[in-house]
């Protein structure tokens, strides 16, 4: 996960014209943690409690859904969209630390 990580931020650099040297020195060593939830389908969704709505305060997360199960959802519009999970895909969110304002 680490590489591909490196790897992804290696072609958000390019994209934007700055160097992997230097994203890895603004990032610094940083941490990595991998969490691992099972959500198995549940027959009364409607009853389900999740989490909070909440931003990634990471720089990078790196998502497997692993079932058919649809939890993530993203805010688009004021309003928050279910993401349908894709077979053997990732999902890559950035997270607060990439976040730039003007």
């Amino acid at each position: 996960m680490r590489h591909l990580a490196i790897n992804i931020f290696a072609l958000i650099g390019k994209a934007l014209g700055i160097e992997l040297k230097d994203i890895k020195k603004s990032l610094g060593e940083g941490g990595q943690s991998i969490r691992i939830n099972y959500y198995p389908p549940c027959p009364q969704p409607e009853n389900v409690l999740g989490l909070n709505a909440h931003t990634d305060g990471s720089a990078l997360t790196i998502l497997l859904q692993g079932n058919e199960v649809v939890g993530l959802q993203v805010k688009k519009n004021e309003t928050w969209v279910p993401v349908k999970p894709l077979s053997n895909a990732f999902i890559v969110s950035l997270g607060d630390v990439l976040e730039v304002s003007n």
